[in-house]
């Protein structure tokens, strides 16, 4: 059994009253922008008083508790994640990362462990897709690179300019914070590897880039009963044997040293009737990798791939978007490696295939994140779990890290 500083119990309850903030007969939804993620807002800002943070919002709607410093002139070390869930899958995702963030306040104050930079907490806007269609608002926020026409934007009419105001943000005053130290965001791993491995914690190394890519076949539409097989122009089993190979490449590529998967996650069939041959099939892959040369290599063999079509089936692709992959900076990875060796935890270093509001953090600070376990893997749906005794050791870990950036310099 740790000796660990931070209070696991207080982390318990601290999740179990966020858990209990959810859509009715909703386990566990507290959408950005919906009342009820206005109300878990309004429950965080409370702990943070009570903490004896100094609670604000920013220009992005970010919700912030700051813990002041010793010499302000050195800047702030920022911690912290979101509150905001996807549908039916949040008890952990994120809040996780909040509540130990306000822990690691807390058991500075309980330690009388005055630290020299400021310590700010914070809860980002709308890490998740909102119900405006866009993500990771807070953090673009206040790295200074949230697309401006996002703010017109509008859903049940109300824009998205307006809802950053209903939640405290200035949108027009929106610039790159200049004075933060370092950020360490906490989070659920959301895969299998550190439970299959047995590891306490993952450090991520790079935040894996996403591409996202259409692909339209285009065949022939025939009546399904009088049409000779050989002589059809099926749209759907071209499409087939494509994913099939996808997959496969995929699979190919993942055995490698680095990340990489793709995943086609959207598939429609036209004209979609029992008795009609498909004409027209259109998926969407998610591709994602923390190696560049490996996505555009990917995205090579699918063009190439699609030369090799039957001859009646004509293809288009293109790219509809294109994110490159966010590494995490040395000094934090190794500021995290040596705290958790310090507090006796193993871990591992590895690659985060989700995105996360660190990704834009890393524009403003040197960044890094933590994993804790997953059980069985599963996120974003009612199962997601990780053991307290989990977050709590990620949390000590957290606390030493911070405690090792401040002191450093002397």
């Amino acid at each position: 059994m740790r000796n660990l500083r931070v209070n696991a119990d207080r982390i318990a309850a601290d999740l179990d009253a966020m858990s209990k903030i959810t859509d009715p007969g909703r386990p566990w939804t507290r959408r950005a922008f919906s009342p009820r993620f206005d109300e878990g807002r309004e429950w965080l800002a409370r702990q943070f008083t009570e903490a004896g943070l100094i609670v604000s919002n920013d220009a992005g709607g970010n919700l912030l508790g700051r813990r002041p410093g010793g010499d302000p002139k050195r800047g702030t070390i920022m911690l912290g994640s979101h509150s905001d869930t996807v549908p039916d899958g949040g008890r952990f995702d994120g809040v996780a990362g909040v509540i130990v963030a306000l822990e690691v306040a807390r058991m500075l104050d309980e330690r009388g462990i005055r630290l020299r930079h400021h310590l700010d907490v914070v809860d980002f806007l709308a890490e998740e897709v909102s119900v405006f269609g866009v993500s990771c608002i807070g953090s673009r926020g206040m790295a200074g690179v949230l697309p401006q026409d996002w703010l017109a934007l509008t859903h049940e009419g109300r824009s998205l300019d307006q809802a950053i105001r209903d939640c405290g943000g200035v949108p027009e005053w929106q610039i790159p914070a200049t004075n933060i130290r370092a950020f360490l965001e906490l989070h659920i791993e959301q895969g299998r590897v550190l439970e299959a491995h047995g590891t306490d914690l993952g450090i991520v190394t790079a935040i894996a880039g996403i591409t996202r890519i259409e692909i339209v076949l285009t065949g022939q539409p025939d009546h399904a009963g009088t049409t000779p097989m050989g002589t059809r122009a099926d749209a759907l089993v071209a499409a087939a044997a494509l994913v099939t190979d996808i997959d496969a490449e995929a699979v190919r590529r993942a055995h490698g040293p680095d990340h990489f998967t793709a995943t086609v996650g959207e598939f429609s069939i036209e004209p979609g009737a029992a008795n009609v041959v498909p004409g027209r099939v259109r998926m969407l892959i998610d591709a994602r990798s923390d190696n560049r040369d490996q996505m555009r290599e990917f995205l090579g063999w699918s063009r190439q791939r699609l030369t090799k079509l039957p001859t009646k089936i004509s293809a288009d692709m293109r790219v509809l978007s294109d994110n490159r992959p966010t590494p995490m900076h040395a000094d934090i990875i190794n500021a995290l490696e040596a705290a958790s060796g310090k507090v006796g935890a193993t871990h591992r270093r590895m690659v985060s295939g989700a995105g996360h509001d660190a990704a834009f953090m890393a524009r403003l600070a040197p960044t890094a994140m933590l994993f804790v376990p997953s059980k069985d893997g599963r996120s974003h749906c009612p199962e997601e779990f990780s053991e307290i005794a989990d977050i709590a050791l990620g949390a000590e870990v957290m606390a030493e890290a911070v405690i090792a950036i401040d002191q450093e310099g002397d």
